[in-house]
């Protein structure tokens, strides 16, 4: 049976464009669906199974409505929330497999709310004039490909000819491309982790598949702690070994790292066991040292250049008390079993005895703000060792695998 792809975008001045893709698939032999979401009108050189108005309905504004007030921004919000809706709804009655879409900055945002909404591992591709910058708004935590339009999607001509006919090629293999299934289906863990906690988190990750887990590492760079937290929301994580927890320091300190106020959020949302340390909370993250707030130069806050594209701020007191309040907040708001394990001799290597960002003080405003806040029940646990120490990664395998016993 042949594979299906949803064809996404503004029909009505891009039409031409979306013929020409259209035929690449098709002559791929796959099945197309054709979705427009351009509020000026539509095109007769393919059928369109999906027109503007069912979208912009969906979005919940009559298109006419959207016409009538010619704000160009009230329409892309719209049809944004249009697409999705829409695209939700098709994929749950099975009837695309993959889905595709094209544009500038406004028409990408559109296509990508309707990737956004599909699950974990259906072919998304967009090709799109802003795909060589940053994506992250249209990309967010799903596995949405970026593919640069290098010009602008107006027109078939030497250029867009070869991008075009490529990202159709792509769609085309992703959905025609069988995925091995595992050996065996395991529970699955997900871990934080930093270059700073990779000692400790590689151990973790053995001792936990060594009892028949499955780990899912991500990188706290703020994109990594998101799609961690989003996994988790849609049922998919057994628990949550979350020994990273540096983007909370990013998020208080306006860091090139923040993951935005849901993190640590969504395994007490969903229940989920929930293993709490305050690893690299020592840092906030900036770009090259001459990114790094005035602000921050001025009062001579310790720095360290971790490599020439980042620049680590060691956390004072202040920014660790407000972390520790956080995230006993967030613990005393989880509905499954949750715990904190806490190092005392360094929450990162930098932090570790004599280190450059070694700050007992520091540490402890957050530690005790962590005691002094969190509800009766939550069992906080402090070892006296650097946060990579064997004998951390051990106790954090045997919290975790309690936190787990405790759930079922």
């Amino acid at each position: 049976m042949a594979k299906t792809i949803a064809m996404i975008g503004a029909f009505d001045t891009k039409g031409a464009e979306y013929d020409f893709l259209r035929d690449r698939m098709l002559e791929n032999g796959v099945d197309v669906i054709a979705i427009n979401t351009g509020t000026l009108g539509t095109t007769d050189l393919f059928p369109v199974d999906v027109e503007a108005e069912a979208v912009a309905e969906a979005g919940g504004t009559p298109l006419s409505q959207i016409r009538e007030r010619q704000d160009r921004g009230e329409a892309m919000k719209v049809m944004a929330a249009g697409a999705a809706a829409v695209a939700k709804h098709l994929h749950d009655e099975g009837r695309f497999d993959g889905i595709i879409g094209m544009g500038g900055t406004g028409g990408s945002s559109v296509v990508t709310a309707a990737m956004r909404v599909l699950p974990l591992g259906v072919p998304k591709v967009c090709v799109s004039t802003a795909a060589s910058g940053d994506t992250s708004s249209y990309v967010g935590t799903k596995d949405v490909t970026m593919i640069p339009s290098i010009v602008d999607v107006a027109g078939i001509n030497r250029v867009s000819r070869i991008i075009f006919a490529r990202a159709a090629g792509a769609i085309c293999g992703m959905v025609t491309s069988d995925v091995p299934a595992a050996a065996e289906e395991r529970p699955i863990i997900t871990a934080s982790m930093f270059g700073n906690t990779t000692e400790c988190v590689d151990a973790c990750r053995e001792a936990l598949v060594d009892q028949g887990y499955e780990v899912l590492v991500f990188h706290a760079t703020g994109a990594g702690g998101k799609a961690m937290e989003s996994l988790v929301r849609e049922g998919l994580v057994d628990a949550v070994l979350d020994i990273t927890t540096t983007e909370w320091a990013d998020t208080i300190c306006g860091g090139v790292f923040d993951a935005g106020p849901g993190r640590l959020s969504a395994a007490g949302e969903m229940g989920v066991p929930h293993l709490i340390v305050p690893g690299c909370v020592d840092m906030a993250n900036f770009g090259a040292p001459d990114t790094v707030p005035e602000k921050y130069r001025e009062a001579g806050r310790t720095f360290y250049e971790w490599n020439p594209s980042v620049t680590l701020m060691r956390t004072n007191v202040e920014e660790n008390a407000e972390m520790g309040r956080i995230f006993a907040e967030k613990a005393n708001a989880a509905k499954g079993p949750v715990a904190f394990l806490i190092p005392l001799h360094g929450v990162s290597i930098l932090d570790g005895d004599g280190e450059r960002f070694c700050d007992r003080e520091a540490d402890q405003a957050m530690f005790d703000a962590i005691k002094a806040d969190v509800r009766e029940g939550i069992e906080v646990v402090e070892i006296d060792a650097n946060i990579n120490a064997p004998e951390f990664a051990a106790k954090a395998v045997e919290m975790m695998l309690a936190l787990i016993a405790q759930g079922k």
